[in-house]
């Protein structure tokens, strides 16, 4: 097993040998790695950034020899947006999609080389009323189904396109808006979705994890349910499905003023019916208060029951059967944003 680790201050590598895990970094030191992703070519790709050079995205063939690519995603200089972070990668095919803050969505047909906006989106006729929460104004997840696309936007909501991308709609029918009444009327946007999962062979059956709570649609993103049985509190970041188990897991925080495990317990939360009920995933928890969160990037599996997290403390936690045991590992790290596991 092979760990990417990106951190606010480079990117590490572990492997997993006889001898237990050798720590290779740090990537890119001095940068801020916030996603990791991989092009058809095969090709391993990195983000990077920088509050005074920008974002940057590098190549590798072997995690060892890295090559900057010239024209990362970017705003026009007449756009009025920065362009502080690539938040996440997806391949489809031989597509690449990048979803940016501030928020927007970039395709790449060339390996992730270049990039070009999709204008659909990027200039929704909402735009103006897109407003950044806590973590910025970014497009952190994406979804591909054919002509069916899906993008998350945090602090605005789900958006879906059924025409490739050429145009799209909010889709956040029964999720509760941040910081408006019950009673009041529902905006188009403001929704502020923390993290999204999806079924592999049912793409119309989502979870999210919102600022507001935890919900599933079941048609696509037109009714939203809440599904929150068992978990200790309904905020945090991460969501997840275990494809080769069908479990899906969460890492519930106590508010969003108070962003730390509840109670100081850190634990990783999973359900075994589809978000029906939830409870505590296996063993191996530390009984000792641990007042760290983790973030939405920061969560990954390998297809085949092992999971990584890492929390914005610098630690590490890894399970490799499906969630019934977890174990901290060793090495801690600057505070980590993303985790991808390499195969």
């Amino acid at each position: 097993m092979r760990i990417a680790v990106g951190t606010e201050k480079g990117a590490y590598l572990l492997e997993d040998g006889s001898g237990g895990w050798a720590v290779t970094g740090p990537l890119f030191p001095g940068w801020k790695v916030s996603a990791f992703g991989s092009a058809s070519d095969g090709a391993h790709l990195a983000a990077v950034g920088s509050n005074w050079f920008g974002v940057g995205i590098h190549r590798s063939f072997d995690l060892v020899d890295w090559e900057q690519t010239d024209t990362p995603p970017s705003w026009p200089e007449d756009a009025g947006r920065k362009m502080e972070q690539v938040w996440t990668f997806h391949r489809q095919d031989g597509r690449l999609w990048a979803g940016v803050a501030e928020a927007g969505l970039f395709t790449s047909d060339d390996q992730g080389v270049t990039w070009e906006p999709v204008p659909g989106l990027n200039e929704h006729r909402t735009r103006d009323q897109w407003e950044p929460g806590f973590g910025g104004l970014c497009a952190h997840r994406v979804k591909v189904d054919g002509d069916t696309q899906w993008v998350a936007i945090s602090a605005v909501g789900v958006f879906r396109s059924d025409d490739g991308g050429a145009s799209w709609e909010p889709k956040n029918d029964g999720v509760a808006p941040v910081g408006l009444p019950e009673d009041a009327p529902r905006p188009e946007v403001g929704y502020c979705v923390h993290c999204v999962a999806h079924h592999p062979d049912d793409p119309n059956r989502i979870w999210r994890q919102d600022h507001s709570g935890v919900y599933r649609t079941e048609d696509g993103g037109e009714n939203w349910a809440r599904i929150e049985t068992g978990l200790p509190a309904n905020f945090g970041f991460v969501m997840w499905r275990d494809d080769s188990s069908g479990r899906l897991f969460t890492i519930p925080l106590e508010a969003d003023s108070n962003r730390v495990p509840v109670e100081g317990a850190l634990r990783v939360y999973r359900s075994d019916d589809d978000g029906d009920v939830w409870s505590v995933s296996g063993t191996g928890w530390d009984e000792a208060p641990q007042f760290t969160g983790v973030l939405r990037g920061a969560f990954d599996g390998d297809g085949s029951g092992g999971f990584c997290f890492g929390t914005t403390g610098g630690k590490l936690w890894l399970t490799r059967d499906h969630g019934d045991s977890w174990a901290e590992l060793a090495p801690a790290f600057p505070r980590i944003g993303a985790i991808s596991l390499l195969t």
